[in-house]
């Protein structure tokens, strides 16, 4: 049994002009112990997708108008606010983005460490200490114990993003989110973060969802991977399946977008145009207006994400006849 399942999820926002819908019928699930990556260009829906699970979005202007959000026999979207505080933490965790803004600048880090754990279990002080202090030393930081009384300010970045995941593990969760975890952070530093958390992931036996846009982080961590465009799931397949035969023209464009050290590519190719607003996304295949590969029949069809060899899926009608093309002699 999946630890989370997400069953035709729609998430839409209300604003002046109207309802706009976010993510659309949604669909997949986690493993427990697995690591799911979800790529996509800004604005495809990921982080909706994830605060919608923690149940994070103001509602209103927010607004689930159909699906399930299972973890651990309960739907999520029918929890209230005070049941919700229960299973954040133990149950699921998350790491937000920008751990300098998320992190409150006027209160010092042990503090902010010790107050999670407060609000799920009944710890003694010195207890409490204790416990942040081995959480610190968990995640990496050096001298945890004087580390404690430090600011956010006085930490790097690296050192900032290490202790929004010592408070996403205070109370050793069974799945954590990592909303972007290595954004503005340089090549070295992304590295050991990633390295943390697959060492967390094998030591603790928790599943993580990490949500990106770098697809050089999915191939490093992930072992199935999920591609949104527009607030749809376009396509999902173990990761070395995706790298090595992409199905959809958008997930190919992905790709195409990467440097690589096999082929000796000219130019990098970029995806021409750019994610359609959410209020005026096209009709039919909401990729068309940017895919090479779009015929009229795009325009006409929605097409739902379908099974196209084992445990791969993806959402084009043209799928057959782009893989024929490809095949014939250049």
């Amino acid at each position: 049994m999946s630890l989370l399942e997400i069953r035709n999820l729609t998430t839409a926002f209300g604003t002046e002009s109207g309802q706009v819908t976010a993510i659309e019928d949604i669909s997949f699930g986690i493993e427990p112990g697995e690591i799911l990556g979800i790529v996509g260009e800004s604005g495809s829906g990921k982080s909706v997708t994830a605060l919608t699970v923690m149940g994070l979005l103001p509602r209103p202007p927010a607004k689930i108008l159909s699906g399930s959000v299972m973890f651990d026999g309960q739907d999520l979207t029918k929890l209230s606010e005070r049941q919700l505080q229960k299973i954040r933490g133990p149950g699921i965790a998350m790491i937000f983005q920008e751990p300098m803004t998320s992190l409150n600048p006027v209160f010092r880090i042990g503090e902010q460490i010790m107050e999670t754990i407060r609000a799920h279990e009944r710890l003694s002080p010195r207890a409490l200490r204790d416990r942040a202090v081995q959480l610190l030393a968990k995640v990496g930081i050096p001298s945890p114990e004087r580390r404690m009384d430090d600011y956010p300010h006085q930490l790097s970045g690296g050192q900032r993003q290490r202790v929004m995941i010592a408070i996403a593990l205070a109370c050793n969760p069974r799945l954590l989110i990592a909303d972007e975890p290595t954004t503005a952070l340089d090549v070295t530093i992304q590295a050991q973060i990633l390295d943390l958390l697959m060492d967390l992931r094998d030591e603790l036996g928790m599943a993580i969802m990490i949500i990106t846009h770098n697809m050089g982080v999915v191939a490093e961590t992930a072992d199935r991977v999920l591609v949104m465009y527009a607030g749809r799931i376009v396509e999902q397949s173990p990761v070395e399946r995706l790298f090595d035969a992409p199905l959809h023209p958008y997930t190919r464009g992905l790709l195409d977008c990467v440097p690589s050290l096999e082929h000796d590519r000219p130019r990098l190719v970029a995806i021409p145009g750019s994610l359609p607003e959410p209020a005026r996304r096209p009709s039919g295949c909401r990729f068309r207006p940017r895919c090479a590969h779009a015929a009229p029949a795009c325009a006409e069809t929605l097409p739902i994400l379908a099974e196209r060899a084992p445990a791969h899926a993806a959402a084009c009608i043209r799928l057959p006849e782009i893989a024929a093309a490809m095949a014939e002699p250049a």
